[in-house]
């Protein structure tokens, strides 16, 4: 297709790849395929923003996309809220780099939004560094509104928001 969304002749988008729950079996490769998919700066220590316990507990609700071959293609981790069960949150979302651009993400974020808002969700939170311009770039092609209370190389962001020096630019959609 000239959108570049891999389909086959119905249109179905992705038709070779396989969607999924996380298992805690996912956890491994998933956090292993991080730094090779992002190469930041901060690459090698992203992995710990998604310890194993995301994939015990929130697997119902987090989806690992797996190519012909059986290897890892994508992967949404999310959840809904306890406190606010009408919100749900995105925490990751990587797509191997030789996928990007077909939509695939796009395709995580609507299987997401529809598990939870069939849970009584009506809106979805994540967040991103201020240096991540694609995560906002896509964010706002998904009509996300982007949030901060101050300037961050001229992104809005919300200084010290996961501590000292972790500057986060917030998002949120009604679903």
């Amino acid at each position: 297709m000239s959108d570049g969304v891999v389909s086959d002749e119905s249109g179905a988008p992705h038709p070779s790849l396989v969607f999924r729950p996380a298992t805690e079996r996912d956890h491994a490769r998933v956090v292993a395929a991080i730094p090779e998919w992002w190469q930041t700066p901060n690459s090698e220590t992203l992995p710990l923003l998604l310890p194993r316990l995301f994939f015990q507990h929130f697997g119902d609700t987090s989806t690992i996309v797996e190519d012909g071959d059986g290897e890892l293609a994508a992967f949404l981790v999310g959840f809904r809220s306890q406190s606010q069960p009408e919100v749900a949150y995105v925490h990751f979302v990587g797509v191997r780099p030789d996928l990007r651009g077909t939509g695939l993400a796009r395709s995580l974020y609507e299987r997401f939004f529809a598990q939870v808002r069939a849970l009584g969700c009506r809106r979805v939170d994540a967040i991103t560094g201020p240096i991540n311009v694609r995560s906002q770039e896509f964010h706002r092609a998904m009509g996300f509104t982007l949030g901060g209370d101050t300037d961050v190389d001229g992104v809005p962001a919300y200084l010290d928001y996961d501590g000292p020096g972790e500057h986060r630019v917030t998002f949120t959609r009604a679903i």
